[in-house]
């Protein structure tokens, strides 16, 4: 199997996690002809969450033969012997497991792509657990004391609490890995997978000539006397809208509304009217003006039947009132009464509506351009908004109309609080991040979901910070939970 082949795949299994559909995720693995070290732990992740021991102890062997130096795997083996109740072996891997660590502090395998950090001094808490398992409670105090030399502040409570059980003799728990977090592929090869077309297909869209139907490159013909009659006129030239006509001159546009051309351009004439202006298309720039009197019919231009022409351009008409063909029916509103309203609200932004126009017209527009409902926003005159400053549906609007200095205004928009029933979660792990968007927190602590910002991360608040975390180191609490708090 190639190597796009298993990046492939390990993706769609990563997906299927993220999903909720882990028996696919664990079929989509299986069927990887060559895993690699990363993928075998995943393998094995899955199959501690179907509780089959046996085979995360055999993928979890897989992968640290494939990496004898990922520390994370001997981490998880040895949780999978500890929940056999082998704790001889789960000791052996949780001492290799931190002989991995090589004295740091911690092993942090975001850059592998896994969202996880394995801790020395969690390490040293199961190896004193597995300790305390086979009744060696001094050997299991003793690893409890080197672990607070390897504590960090976020882990202190746990190695506390431990310590204290350990000193009495009772067995604690065990700090496990969270469940649902695997090893992804990296994503800039991820995205390279699709393949992509830089250059497209060639076609037609547009063709006055014999070969419309031809999309490459054809030399130039002799013209000769007497030369055959003229082809066929293709259908793509009869779905086109408007007649053909051929530019005799050369014509220099005035207006943004006119049209440039030079003698021998094709255009469509769309309508002719009585000021002997036309509105036509050319180079796909639909209603564009040019003089009819500048251009004369294709059909009687291809086959000589044109009259002579003189060699001067006819002179420059005169138009109806201004307006050009196509352009009669249109309402043109004028820009002379438009106001500019200034809103200061979270950010600075301008609207135009005109001068004198009803408070109804103005906070409906404002709300539509901060996609809010009218009910949801608040304006004033002023930076606080008071009875007297607030602008409502009937507020009398002549006033505030006077009071616009060169057809500007300034006005404050303020956003009305909506009451909505906050969601409670409980860290199920510890989360500890080096990135300053993430929300850190314990085992145990309680958050306030602000927000959901995908299916693999919330934004939540604990402990008066706020910031984001993975929706799987956390669950819901329960509603009779949250209405006796």
């Amino acid at each position: 199997m190639s190597f796009v082949d298993t990046l492939r795949q390990w993706d769609q299994a990563v997906t299927c996690v993220d999903v909720q559909d882990l028996t696919e995720a664990l079929r989509i693995f299986l069927s990887i002809q060559e895993p690699n070290s990363k993928i075998y732990f995943n393998i094995g992740c899955l199959h501690l969450l179907n509780r089959d021991l046996d085979a995360a102890e055999k993928a979890f062997d897989c992968s640290i033969g494939k990496d004898e130096h990922l520390a994370v795997a001997f981490f998880q083996r040895g949780m999978t012997f500890y929940r056999m109740k082998r704790y001889e072996e789960s000791l052996a891997d949780f001492q290799q497991a931190f002989k991995a660590l090589r004295g740091n502090q911690l092993i942090d395998y975001k850059a592998l792509g896994l969202r996880y950090k394995l801790y020395a001094c969690e390490v040293l808490l199961n190896m004193a657990l597995s300790e305390a398992q086979l009744g060696n409670w001094e050997k299991a105090h003793i690893n409890l004391v080197k672990a607070l030399n390897y504590k960090t502040d976020a882990k202190l409570n746990i190695i506390d609490r431990a310590l204290d059980s350990a000193l009495k003799q009772k067995l604690f728990k065990p700090v496990e890995f969270p469940s649902k977090v695997l090893f992804k592929p990296n994503k800039h090869y991820v995205a390279e997978l699709e393949k992509k077309d830089y250059l497209g297909k060639a076609k037609v869209v547009a063709s006055v000539v014999p070969q419309d139907a031809f999309s490459g490159f054809a030399p130039l013909k002799p013209q000769v006397e007497d030369g055959p009659a003229c082809p066929k006129e293709p259908e793509v030239l009869r779905a086109l809208e408007g007649e053909p006509h051929t530019v005799l001159f050369k014509f220099v546009p005035e207006t943004s509304d006119e049209l440039a051309v030079v003698p021998g351009n094709i255009v469509f004439v769309l309508q002719k009217g009585a000021d002997n202006w036309a509105s036509v298309i050319f180079n796909e720039r639909v209603s564009s003006l040019v003089q009819n009197l500048y251009v004369c019919n294709h059909h009687a231009c291809g086959q000589g039947k044109s009259q002579p022409l003189s060699r001067e351009p006819p002179t420059r008409p005169e138009r109806i009132q201004g307006k050009h063909i196509g352009h009669m029916d249109l309402d043109e509103q004028s820009t002379d009464n438009l106001c500019i309203v200034k809103v200061r609200f979270t950010f600075n932004f301008a609207v135009s509506v005109p001068l004198g126009s009803p408070s109804a017209i103005l906070i409906e527009k404002i709300s539509k351009k901060l996609n809010l409902p009218s009910t949801a926003i608040t304006l004033s005159l002023t930076s606080e908004a008071t009875e007297q400053s607030v602008i409502t549906p009937s507020t009398e609007m002549e006033s505030m109309w006077r009071g616009a200095s060169g057809l500007r205004i300034t006005l404050w928009c303020h956003a009305n609080e909506v009451s909505f029933n906050e969601i409670h979660l409980v860290a199920l792990h510890s989360y500890e991040s080096s990135n300053p968007e993430d929300l850190n927190f314990h085992q145990g602590d309680t958050i306030t979901l602000l927000s959901k910002v995908n299916q693999d991360w919330l934004e939540g608040q604990c402990s008066g910070a706020t910031g984001i975390f993975p929706a799987s180191f956390v669950e819901e609490v329960p509603v009779n939970d949250q209405s006796s708090e």
